[in-house]
């Protein structure tokens, strides 16, 4: 039987530098590559379920960068996504992606967010730096994570990012993940659900946690406050889910209850 088409796609940025020309190393030496593997095979096996099928109906790809660094001016991962981005264009006629990213990864994923395929954002600690422009975003659903210990990329910038996106006319949502870390090692099971949960939420396979869905809705000129920008925490979440009896994709992309 020939595989469906498909009909949607993810892809997924890994980490990196904020200089470096020389290209990522190979293999398992290049570990922020390494760390967003078990991102794929969640978003993999979930897509899978939720379609229903082989999984060839929603693609789930990591994009290669040519350099290790932003490099400042140059923004090499930028136009690295751009022409995947492209390549994905030209092979499928056009199809909605959701752009996950971590760190750098996450820089990249905001700024090429105008690309005509792009429907949503998910940044995992992103690098926000002040000033870096959000008109890209507007009619884009971006939701981004942060570790309120992250001492590598500042959750405070991403909270500023999301409310001046919602200002440019993105749908947005700030989540705070207690005890944490840049790396995402310390509740790594946790990122790995959230993550999968929100992609899968943002591309239509599965429904959006309630709250989160409520934030994306907020009108632009909401009030820039803990409790009416948007801004959620992940442990309120489960605790939300549980109570309500609801069940969210594990690492293996399986239904399971909710739980730190």
């Amino acid at each position: 039987m020939a595989q469906a088409p498909p009909s949607a796609a993810v892809l997924i940025l890994h980490g990196g530098r904020e200089t470096g020309l020389k290209p990522p190393p190979p293999g398992l030496l290049n570990l922020p590559a390494v760390r967003m593997r078990p991102f794929a095979r969640s978003l993999a096996r979930a897509t899978r379920d939720a379609r229903g099928d082989d999984g060839g109906r929603v693609l789930v790809r990591s994009t290669r960068y040519t350099h290790r660094g932003w490099n400042g001016a140059r923004e090499d991962p930028l136009h690295d996504v751009v022409r995947a981005l492209d390549a994905l264009q030209d092979e499928t006629e056009g199809i909605p992606v959701v752009l996950l990213g971590h760190s750098m990864g996450g820089r990249a994923a905001l700024r090429a967010a105008g690309h005509p395929l792009v429907t949503g954002v998910v940044g995992l600690a992103p690098w926000c730096p002040q000033g870096d422009p959000v008109t890209q975003l507007a009619g884009r659903d971006t939701v981004l994570i942060h570790s309120s210990r992250d001492r590598v990329t500042s959750p405070q910038a991403s909270r500023s990012l999301t409310t001046r996106a919602r200002q440019a006319g993105a749908r947005t949502c700030f989540i705070t993940i207690q005890d944490s870390d840049h790396a995402m090692l310390r509740r790594a099971p946790s990122w790995h659900r959230l993550a999968t949960t929100l992609v899968t939420g943002l591309l239509g396979l599965t429904p959006l946690p309630a709250d989160v869905a409520k934030a994306l809705a907020l009108p632009m000129d909401a009030e820039d406050t803990e409790d009416t920008d948007g801004t959620l925490d992940l442990d309120r979440l489960r605790a939300a889910a549980k109570a309500a009896g609801a069940a969210e994709p594990d690492a293996s992309g399986a239904a399971t209850a909710a739980r730190a």
